[in-house]
């Protein structure tokens, strides 16, 4: 069993309050687990407005599918949110 973690940080230039922030982050969290099926969560800065911090995890067997699936993962968030500044990183557990 191998697990993939995709640790992305967001900057959301567009908003302008946490209602704002949240409402991105919640869609943009319903996005990937309905396309991709994954676990997703907002792990860090939560209190910040213009700012988020996703966890997004797959379990399993063939770690080059879970690495394929979470660069799509990360290319996906990147279309859904094109104003935004996002930085992903990748680990294979």
């Amino acid at each position: 069993m191998h697990i993939g973690l995709l640790k992305v940080d967001m900057h959301i230039p567009h908003a302008h309050s946490l209602k704002e922030k949240r409402m991105a982050v919640r869609r943009l969290k319903d996005r990937l687990r309905k396309k991709f099926n994954v676990a997703v969560s907002e792990v860090e800065h939560q209190e910040l407005w213009q700012r988020a911090g996703i966890g997004i995890v797959s379990v399993g067997s063939d770690p080059g599918y879970l690495e394929r699936q979470l660069n799509m993962a990360l290319e996906d968030v990147e279309r859904a949110l094109p104003e935004c500044m996002v930085n992903g990183h990748i680990e294979l557990l």
